[in-house]
This record gives structure tokens, sequence and C-alpha cells, in this order.
């Protein structure tokens, strides 16, 4: 099959409670300011957070909300500011301070994330106020977007194996696009600068130290605040532990292995199920998904959206369901309604409940991010920001640009490697060496630098069955950051392990709150164990 390429191609890594990434449409033109030690940030790190009721119908009642003002510009200080978005839920009894969360993406907010999810973490108000923002350039903080319409994404027919030079031709026009709608945040996003971010609203929040738990992405943002501050790192916890060396070509294979890996499993559950709508053997089940998928990309079904729903759209949806097992019966269920009745509804809801559609379909985003630094009103906030802020960080993060030359020549081995990591999700996972082409080369600091932190232990934890983070890209960061690692096994199934493990709940929880860490190398079981 030739190597069309997708207008929805790429699956993030997503956050830990169930805010589903939606799917990509472009990215930004990314570039790290470098870093001025002789800039003057003290008026940053004066400033305290004012607390008050969080607005909007949805928000819980005793979450509060507030903000705190970083510079775009690290290297300029006086060039300009933006303001992020904070919540937070108090502490219940005697606080020890804050504890910070960043539920991965990279992209997601996380004010919503914590309004929706807050429940998984009440624990930790026992003894801290539990808080969580929206990094720069997501969510309220100056959302980066795409716009759209046409511009915003390559032509779905666009054809790899034809004419790649004109493929990249487009992806360059979608980066210029990127471009016009994001303003002046995009070049100053990324983790280094976000880090620097951080050690602001620890110094806000009146905290000598930084107690912190980020999940998936999170831990890629934990680990250079602990090579950029190894002094003010607290208590540290990462969840679903990132990549700091591997390209995003690289990244992507793994991703693919993982999600193959995901979805085998869950073939192997429902076969079990006389419902299951590929039949009772296993073998036989793994082979009828691919061609389902091959016979959606051939001849796309509509949808009550405006768009077809591809093969590539049913990967990306099965993709967000094997992040949580909880969520496999569901994806039974919606798969029965395509294969049986030919209804996408069900599926679309895994892929944002149609957002993505609808925002493909022309539905007006906005024209111009116009932003002054302030905070946006959440019903501002652009439909693509979580799939724009992802890629415009992952490109200012990764130093690789590989040269359309390159690409071309390579292009027959990667599709190779993709299809044999996996028959599904490869082609899917392959436009992920495209993502950043043309734009600014990105930092090497955290692939050079990000190393060896003379930190207090900061605890790690890997899941086995991940199909986001594989596990040994938890054992590998480990080995990097030295010493201070302290790896714990959770021996189970999805992405991250804090919300769906008890036990991994339980050790995080006592290393947050009382300092108490497991032993290097330790394990959780299996939920369905009990233990």
């Amino acid at each position: 099959m030739p190597a069309k390429l997708s207008t929805r191609p790429l699956l993030g890594r997503c956050t830990i409670t169930g805010g589903l990434v939606l799917v990509l449409l472009g990215a930004g033109l990314p570039a790290v300011a470098a870093e001025d030690s002789e800039a003057d940030l003290s008026r940053f790190y004066r400033q305290k957070v004012v607390w008050s009721k969080c607005d909007g119908v949805e928000m819980p009642e005793d979450l509060q909300c507030g903000k705190v003002t970083v510079p775009l510009d690290y290297a300029r200080p006086r060039a300009g500011t933006l303001e992020l978005a904070l919540a937070r839920y108090r502490a219940t009894g005697r606080s020890r301070g804050s504890v910070l969360l960043n539920f991965g993406g990279p992209g997601g907010p996380g004010v919503s994330e914590l309004a929706a999810g807050g429940k998984d973490f009440m624990s930790l108000t026992n003894g801290y106020d539990v808080v969580s923002f929206d990094p720069r350039g997501v969510g309220r903080s100056s959302p980066v977007t795409c716009g759209t319409g046409p511009a915003t994404a390559p032509d779905e027919d666009a054809d790899l194996d034809e004419d790649p030079q004109a493929v990249l031709k487009q992806l360059r026009k979608v980066a210029d696009t990127c471009t016009k709608h994001s303003g002046p945040v995009l070049p100053h996003i990324g983790t280094v600068n976000a880090s620097r971010d951080l050690d602001i609203m620890r110094q806000a929040l009146g905290d000598k130290k930084l107690n912190y738990l980020g999940f998936s992405y999170g831990s890629r943002l934990g680990a250079v605040y602990a090579a950029q501050f190894p002094e003010k790192v607290g208590r540290m916890a990462l969840d679903g532990v990132d990549t700091l060396t591997e390209p995003l070509t690289e990244q992507g294979v793994a991703g693919a292995a993982g999600q193959q890996t995901a979805l085998e499993d869950f073939v192997d559950w429902c076969v079990k199920d006389i419902a299951c709508p590929f039949g009772t053997d296993a073998r036989t089940a793994r082979e009828e998904v691919v061609r389902l998928v091959d016979s959606l990309d051939q001849d796309p079904v509509p949808t009550d959206f405006g768009e077809d729903f591809t093969g590539q759209d049913l990967v990306g949806a099965i993709g967000q369901a094997l992040y949580s097992k909880e969520l496999w019966p569901s994806l039974e269920r919606a798969l029965a309604s395509l294969v049986e009745d030919g209804d996408t509804g069900p599926l679309l809801w895994f892929s944002g409940g149609g957002t993505a559609f609808r925002a493909g379909g022309g539905i007006a985003l906005r024209a111009d991010n116009g932003t002054d630094g302030g905070l946006v009103d959440q019903e501002d906030v652009p439909l693509d920001n979580l799939p724009a802020a992802l890629m415009a960080i992952n490109c200012a993060d990764d130093p690789d640009r590989p040269s359309a030359r390159r690409i071309t020549r390579e292009l027959g081995r990667l599709r190779a490697e993709y299809e044999q990591a996996s028959p599904v999700f490869g082609r899917y996972r392959l436009t992920e060496v495209l993502t950043c082409y043309g734009r600014p080369k990105g930092t090497d600091f955290i692939r050079d630098e990000v190393r060896d932190v003379r930190t207090p232990k900061m605890l790690l934890v890997g899941t086995r069955g991940d199909p986001a983070t594989p596990y040994r890209w938890t054992v590998e960061t480990a080995e990097r950051l030295g010493d201070s690692a302290v790896v714990l096994d959770n021996k189970g199934e999805g992405h991250t392990g804090y919300a769906s493990s008890k036990c991994v709940h339980r050790k995080v929880d006592a290393f947050l709150l009382y300092g108490s860490l497991p032993p290097d190398g330790s394990s959780c079981g299996p939920e369905d164990d009990g233990r």
C-alpha cells in the first residue's frame, strides 16, 4: 500500500486521568532561548500566588485558581511576560507545602485535568496543597494553535512513495501556518523553559523545595528540573518514565511496538468473550484487525461530522483505548458497532468525541491567537491546542533535523522498521519522522546535560505493559539520572501506574507524604493479583 500521509497521524503519550489526546493537526516552529546567567529574574521570584474561586460551571467548588507571571524569554526578561494558569486543592490537614502535578502530553492542560480527575489525588491533600498548571503554550496559558482549514495539514492524498518532496514542501507550509497563528510564545516553548517556569511557581507557592509528581511527559519535565535546579528538588516521583535520549524517529518505533503489544493483549482478552467482533481465535482476530484497517483506508465510511472515517482514524481510536485496561470493554463494544452496524460514533468518542472531525470540517478555531501574554478564557482555548503544543514541545526538545535528501533516502528502511514493529500502528506512527522537518533545531540540553543529577532520591515508576512509555525507558532514564533514581517495577498494564494500581498509589503516596521510599528494583504485582 502506498505510504499516504494522513492528516490525523500521531498519537501522543496522553495524560493519566482520562483526557484523550486529540488528533494531530500540525506543529509550530520552536526554538529555545539561550540562557543568560546575568538576566535579572528577581521580580518574578518575589511574587506570591493569589487564590480565588475558579470560574466555570464544571469547576469543583473546592478547587481554587490562580496564576503566576514568567518571562517570555529568559535571556531577555524585560522583553515580555506570560501568565500561567494554576489550580489547587487545599491541604485538609497540616500542610508541608505544595506538590505540583504534571499530567503529561506534552500539551496536556493541568487545570482542567485536576478539575476532572482530582479525586485520584485527594490522598495527597493529607499533607499538601495539590497544585497543577497549564504550561506555557498550553490551555489557558498563551495557547499555541495552527488554526483551521486546508492550510493546517498536508493533503490526505499526499504520497510519500511517489513524491516525498511535495509532502515535505507541504509540511513546511504547515509549520509556517502554525507560526502565524500561535503568537510570540511559540519560539519560547519547550521543556527547558517550562522547567524554569516550574522554579518560579515553586517560589511563588512559598516552597523552599519542589515536591513534584509527573506522569509520562511530566517525567521529562521533572528530570530536566532536577538537572537545572538540583538543590531545589524535594520529593519527586515520575510515573510512566519518558526517554531522555531517543530521537523522535526511534520513539515512534518504540511507540508502535508498545501499542502492538497492548493490542495483542486486548485481542487475547476479547476472543474469550462471545461478543468479540473478531471471533474466538486470537490469531485470526489479529488478522481481522489488520484487514479492517486496510479496508477502511481503501473505502472510508462517512461520519456525522462531514469527514470520512479512515483506517488510520480507526488506528488512532484503538490506540487511545489501549491506554487503560478499564477501557477495553468499551473498545470491544465500539468495534462491534463498527463491524456489525457500520456505526463509527462510539469509536469517535475515543478520538475526543468527534472534536477532531469538527475542527477539520472547517468550524473556526480562531483566526489569530492575539495573545498579550495574559490568560485566555477557557472557551477561547483552540480545539487543536493539545496536538499543536505536543508537536511544538517535542520539536523544541529534539535537536535532530534530517534533511529532505536524508528522509527520502531512508524512507524505505523506516517504513520496513515501523511495519515490523506493528502491522497496525506502524504506518500511523511513521509520520513522526517528519513532524519537525523544516523547523529550527531544538535544544541539545536534554540529551546531553540531563544526567548524573545530584539530588535527593527520586522515585521512578515503570509499567511493564505500558503502550506509550516502555519499561526500558524507565531503566535507561534511571541509569542516566544516576544514584538518585529509585525504580519501582509495576508488573501491570496500561499507561502509568498511579491511577490503575493500588500498590503503586500507596508507594508513591508514602514517598511524597512521608519520605518512605521502596527499595530500588522492588515491584508491584498485577492489579488482578490484589497485591
